[in-house]
């Protein structure tokens, strides 16, 4: 539920990897510094997309509207597709009360069904519910709304290539309770499958996996400490140790180094 999202999130609601300012070697980013390393996120991917004044952004799974809300700010016109009722009545509420209902829409859609032309498609830790199946399906989608001299740009959670191979049929706890049908792509799987079934190329990448690793022990340490609040709403202690192990899981495969996240700018090459 939303309630017990907002349990732990900070107050953009936003659930996936910040970029964190500063991390030096031992640092550990504190509560308050969350937000604006939310925002730090979003506002480099909107860069990487070209986000500006008049941009007709396209944004696939919308979360809780927070990078809906900072396009629109930019003075982008922005459309965002969720498959969540709960995600788009939420994310209504947030952009009506930033006042920028006139400027971003949120429809209820399969991202495959979007129609029209826009400027700049961006998708945030979407790729990894899709299923290795799909993945040509998505950045063909990408492509064919993507207007010419425009730009996507994605943040995925990757693994390494060979990590990916040797685990892509297998059924795990995190599939069993966590995300049923997810699969984490390499950087290489999305190079090659872009490569070959799209017009569009990698153009930059930014690695960031030490800063998930900092989100995911926030996100603990936030939700642990309000345990209460969540059996008040029906998690039980049982879901409680669940979710701990999942974020501490998580947390652990990002400081070893078997996890990253990386942004990804992508753009079509210009054809001779």
């Amino acid at each position: 539920s939303n309630e017990m999202f907002e349990l732990f999130l900070d107050d953009t609601m936003t659930y996936s990897s910040a970029l964190f300012e500063d991390l030096s070697v031992g640092a550990a980013p504190s509560w308050d510094a969350f937000a604006a390393a939310q925002h730090r996120k979003i506002d480099r991917l909107l860069d990487g997309a070209g986000v500006g004044p008049g941009s007709r952004v396209l944004e696939i799974g919308t979360g809780w509207g927070e990078l809906a809300i900072r396009a629109a700010e930019r003075g982008a016109t922005v459309r965002s597709v969720t498959l969540s009722v709960e995600q788009q009545e939420l994310a209504a509420k947030r952009i009506s009360a930033a006042g920028l209902a006139d400027r971003v829409q949120v429809d209820l859609l399969d991202y495959r069904q979007v129609q029209g032309e826009y400027d700049a498609v961006v998708s945030v830790e979407m790729i990894e519910a899709v299923g290795h199946q799909y993945w040509g399906s998505y950045f063909q989608t990408i492509d064919a709304l993507l207007a010419p001299g425009g730009r996507a740009a994605i943040q995925a959670i990757t693994m390494p290539h060979d990590r990916m191979l040797a685990t892509r049929n297998t059924y795990t706890w995190v599939h069993k309770y966590i995300f049923p049908g997810g699969f984490l792509p390499s950087v290489r799987a999305i190079e090659d499958v872009t490569e070959r079934m799209t017009t569009l190329r990698v153009r930059e990448r930014m690695s960031m996996g030490d800063h998930y690793a900092q989100t995911l022990r926030l996100w603990d340490e936030r939700f642990s400490a309000r345990a209460d609040e969540a059996s008040a709403l029906g998690f039980d202690a049982v879901f409680a140790r669940m979710w701990h192990f999942y974020l501490c899981y998580s947390e652990a495969g990002f400081r070893s180094g078997y996890l990253d996240v990386q942004q990804i700018v992508l753009d079509r090459r210009n054809q001779r």
